[in-house]
């Protein structure tokens, strides 16, 4: 074929060698480049373990002062309830938190040489701040701390007490609570309820009376003002103050126990400690779903 034909000639062997070994270095290059991405990928990787190791090793510092700091909150709480009192009127009470800090608390104290106070109170909700304000509240009746307040009238306790702890003052919280005065020279039990479960006072005699008044909560309406209302008690009876956690428990799925059940149950214990197990035999294994708390009073 003549060289002016205008065809190319075929490529030689080293026209392919050098195309060979451009493509060849094409593909190392690539393979670097990856392995420097590689490598990078593993201390990238490296790094965000060791970043990850101390952000658990913080948490866990972290859980284990705030686990410290509330079983300290909880000591306190249980260390300012009162002592069970062995002299008449005789007390022997149980409180269960459902969380590691609960908004229930009570006392007893002598207002005087003639007249005692019993209290049980129940703040909306769980934790710091429902233990804030239920410690709060406890010591300003402890201390009667409510001025010109007289504390043998339990209407103007709780009127006071709604008056001193308006809700949008207490982060939208309230409590409920019922309080009741004994006059020991007459028997005369006068007392007074802010949206509280019924007290249950079982006679001496067997008969079951529940105690409670009209009233909302307290702090939940600015001005409100609370009656009191009053009963004799003797030697022999017995009063229960509760908690609505003592009682709102299901007995079988989307069935509540009904309150009625619940006091003539209570009516026949002898402890705090039987109700709960009870109440607990009905809400199966777990934590009840409030606080439990249970005051008894014997005269």
């Amino acid at each position: 074929m003549s060289a002016t034909s205008g065809v190319a000639a075929a490529a030689g062997p080293g026209d392919r060698l050098a195309a060979l070994e451009a493509e060849l270095a094409s593909v190392r290059a690539e393979l670097d480049d990856l392995n420097l991405l590689y490598q990078a990928t593993i201390e990238h990787g490296e790094a965000v373990e060791d970043q990850l190791a101390e952000a658990n090793l913080a948490l866990q510092t972290t859980q284990k002062r705030l686990t410290e700091e509330l079983t300290e909150a909880a000591n306190y709480i249980f260390s300012i309830l009162p002592e069970p009192r062995t002299a008449s009127p005789v007390t022997e009470w149980l409180l269960l938190p459902s969380t590691e800090l609960g908004g229930d608390s009570f006392g007893y104290h002598d207002i005087d040489a003639d007249h005692m106070a019993f209290y049980l109170l129940d703040v909306c909700g769980h934790g710091v701040g429902a233990a804030l304000l239920s410690v709060t509240a406890i010591n300003v009746l402890r201390s009667a701390a409510l001025p010109n307040t007289d504390f043998r009238d339990p209407g103007a306790v709780l009127s006071a007490l709604n008056d001193a702890f308006p809700m949008e003052r207490q982060h939208n919280m309230y409590f409920t609570i019922w309080y009741g005065v004994l006059t020991r020279s007459t028997g005369v039990l006068r007392y007074a309820s802010g949206g509280h479960p019924p007290s249950v006072l079982r006679r001496a005699d067997g008969s079951v009376l529940t105690l409670s008044t009209p009233g909302i909560a307290i702090g939940m309406m600015e001005a409100m003002s609370y009656r009191a209302a009053e009963c004799t008690v003797g030697a022999g009876d017995r009063l229960h103050l509760v908690s609505d956690g003592t009682f709102e428990v299901e007995t079988s799925p989307g069935q509540m126990l009904a309150f009625q059940d619940f006091v003539d149950r209570l009516a026949r214990s002898e402890t705090p400690g039987e109700v709960l197990d009870w109440v607990r035999g009905l809400n199966g294994p777990g934590p009840l779903p409030d606080d439990f708390s249970l005051l008894n009073i014997r005269f």
